[in-house]
């Protein structure tokens, strides 16, 4: 699904979900004010996946409730699998987040498996930046979670941010392509979302913060969450040409501004 443009000069980021009701949160408004567009599709729900990326400028993979260990049962699970290697070839931006960086991690040889103990992250957390990863984390920050699994970091992948439950939270393979297993896209809509909606059960897990907790520690970490996914989004992808002049005249970008 496409969200239409009428000036031709806007460039399109591919964003590949797991459910109709996913979004992009706090990445979509700072994606549209560089001066980029969404192509919104959902394999799960029989939207192809484009054949080369010569359409897009990057690949962005949402996180679901599903495995990435579920290639056997879940045939779109498979679908992503098979394709993600195109995505990798074309040398274009790449991010996967939770179950996106999962899939990620899968693709490149590594394992996704739950945490030995059983344990779960769901709510806010604390990350902090391996030496190589200070150029993307200066110091600790506290991020938004949702999942019971993890992935090992892939060979020649680069970790870049640690935890204390699940080791390893963000890594980087190649140039461009980037695994977070935490939210940068979780906004207040979000997580009240998913509490209400997907709440039931995942919530009685071992290490999961009640609602109040989460409400109580987004208030307090949400605008250094904002800061620091405005800073990676302006690592993981430039802005397109003429993309200055387009926010001073197209209506949608000063909106979303």
């Amino acid at each position: 699904m496409l969200l239409a443009s009428s000036n031709p000069t806007q460039k399109n980021v591919l964003v590949i979900t797991h459910s109709k009701h996913a979004k992009l949160g706090r990445i979509e408004p700072m994606l549209r004010q560089k001066g980029y567009r969404l192509d919104i599709r959902c394999p799960r729900f029989q939207e192809n996946l484009p054949a080369t990326l010569d359409s897009h400028e990057a690949v962005i993979i949402l996180g679901g409730v599903m495995s990435a260990n579920d290639s056997n049962t879940l045939p779109f699970i498979r679908t992503e699998l098979e394709w993600i290697p195109k995505a990798l070839d074309s040398q274009k931006p790449f991010l996967g987040i939770c179950l996106g960086a999962q899939l990620l991690a899968r693709v490149l040889g590594a394992t996704v498996a739950l945490h030995p103990e059983k344990r779960a992250e769901i709510g806010f957390f604390p990350i902090k930046p391996t030496e190589i990863g200070q150029t993307y984390l200066r110091n600790p920050l506290h991020v938004y979670h949702w999942h019971c699994e993890g992935f090992e970091v892939p060979k020649d992948a680069v970790l870049l941010a640690q935890g204390n439950t699940f080791p390893n939270q963000a890594f980087r393979y190649g140039k461009n392509a980037y695994g977070l297993q935490f939210h940068p896209e979780a906004t207040l809509e979000i997580i009240r979302h998913w509490i209400t909606e997907i709440g039931q059960g995942w919530l009685n897990l071992n290490g999961a913060q009640s609602p109040q907790e989460q409400m109580q520690m987004y208030a307090l970490y949400e605008h250094a969450m904002e800061n620091w996914c405005k800073d990676f989004l302006d690592i993981w992808i430039p802005e397109p040409t003429g993309t200055r002049q387009l926010a001073a005249h197209h209506p949608c970008l000063i909106q979303a501004a």
